[in-house]
């Protein structure tokens, strides 16, 4: 059950400081060269048992690609999912920003270890918050949307038409206590993101999504990825997402058309499961960056005390059961849990999405495809892992009665 942030756990500095430079697990063989499509389907029925209209996954590799769905895409129609349909991503767009962060610190048109206020001037009430802080969630600003999303359903419902301005979602985050000195401890906050959008407007003169289409989503062709902030519409196919009320047995809440203006460069961006394969793969694959950038957003600190979750510059890396390292991020947005990874090389890619939201089981069976898609068969001897997102980990943050 998902705790208030306010009760999740902080890393000490101390073990930040002897795992910063902790490598990837050793891997105890290879990347499986085809996924273990038995069990990928059987996360998937497991995450639509645990409250998910809907689950798909789509695994693309050396040897082609495989997809899998389970349930429907729109609970009224009955449509089934559709792998061609678009959805939201939540803070799987976090990595997007990041990217078009990195390319302009690679540019020199901003410094990855500068303060923020040096481009911002007087956005930040510390002069120590530096760019890094931000995309490495060490800035200790709080997450404003702790408070906006208390209560799931009526949240959402008092932001689902609001369009935010960017200095409006930082002063939500100024008016509550920082979490941790900058630099100290990783403490995941919407608002480092929000910030970065700030960032990429001063430093460019452009909105983040003339930026996204520019730098990523031309560039690599993904022709069902777009960002239409304040828009409330996905537009052509997509699949529909329900969010779950706090309230135990109360009827899902269809949650697709929204502002997402309350996340904006922190989680509004829309895509489909093969422009996010297409998109991890290139990352990794050191298309969009060069290699002493990448190296840089491939520098990971853990995030909870499994040591197998770690948090680099806008990227996830996760250490599987078999010994394979993969790295990506985790979306969730109100009606939609999505999962984005790839292996180093780029050569074996993963994206999974649920309709749903507010269930953490069912973000926990989903998480399941990692193992099953990058581990293979034979299954790992030892007991696979769940990926759900931990407390500490939340992205587009929910709070849940249950």
């Amino acid at each position: 059950m998902p705790l208030p942030m306010n009760r999740r756990l902080a890393l000490s500095a101390a073990l930040l400081a002897v795992m910063a430079a902790v490598a990837p697990a050793t891997t105890a063989h290879a990347a499986a060269t085809t996924p273990d499509l038995e069990a990928l389907t059987q996360a998937l029925r497991n995450t639509t048992a645990a409250g998910a209209p809907g689950a798909l996954a789509r695994f693309s590799g050396p040897d082609g690609v495989s997809v899998r769905t389970e349930g429907v895409r729109d609970r009224t129609t009955g449509s089934a999912m559709d792998p061609q349909a678009r959805f939201r991503i939540g803070s799987v767009s976090k990595s997007f920003s990041s990217v078009v962060l990195l390319q302009l610190v690679d540019e020199g048109r901003i410094g990855l270890d500068s303060p923020v206020n040096q481009y911002l001037p007087g956005l930040l009430p510390d002069d120590r918050i530096t760019v890094r802080h931000l995309l490495s969630h060490r800035s200790g600003l709080a997450d404003y949307t702790n408070a906006m999303f208390e209560h799931t359903v009526p949240g959402f419902e008092a932001v689902r038409n609001k369009v935010f301005s960017y200095q409006e979602l930082v002063d939500l985050s100024l008016r509550e206590p920082r979490t941790t000195e900058p630099g100290v401890a990783y403490k995941y906050s919407n608002t480092n993101f929000v910030v970065v959008g700030m960032l990429i407007e001063k430093a460019t003169g452009n909105g983040v999504a003339k930026e996204y289409e520019r730098r990523i989503i031309k560039p690599l062709k993904l022709r069902n990825t777009s960002y239409v902030h304040p828009s409330t519409q996905i537009k052509g196919l997509h699949t529909r997402g329900y969010l779950h009320p706090d309230e135990a047995g109360a009827p899902l809440v269809d949650s697709t058309e929204q502002t997402v203006s309350w996340a904006q460069s922190a989680g509004a961006v829309i895509s489909n499961p093969a422009d996010l394969n297409t998109f991890t793969s290139a990352l990794l694959g050191g298309r969009l960056l060069p290699a002493r950038t990448l190296d840089a957003m491939l520098t990971m600190t853990p995030t909870d005390t499994t040591n197998t979750r770690f948090y680099g510059l806008g990227l996830r890396r996760y250490d599987l059961s078999c010994g394979t390292s993969v790295y990506g991020h985790t979306g969730t947005v109100q009606g939609f849990y999505t999962y984005a990874f790839s292996t180093r090389d780029g050569s074996r890619s993963l994206s999974a999405m649920a309709n749903t939201s507010n269930k953490g089981e069912a973000n926990t069976a989903l998480g399941g495809t990692l193992e099953a898609a990058f581990c293979g068969k034979p299954a790992p001897k030892a007991a696979a892992r769940g990926f759900g997102i931990a407390p500490a980990e939340m992205d587009l943050l929910e709070h849940s009665a249950r």
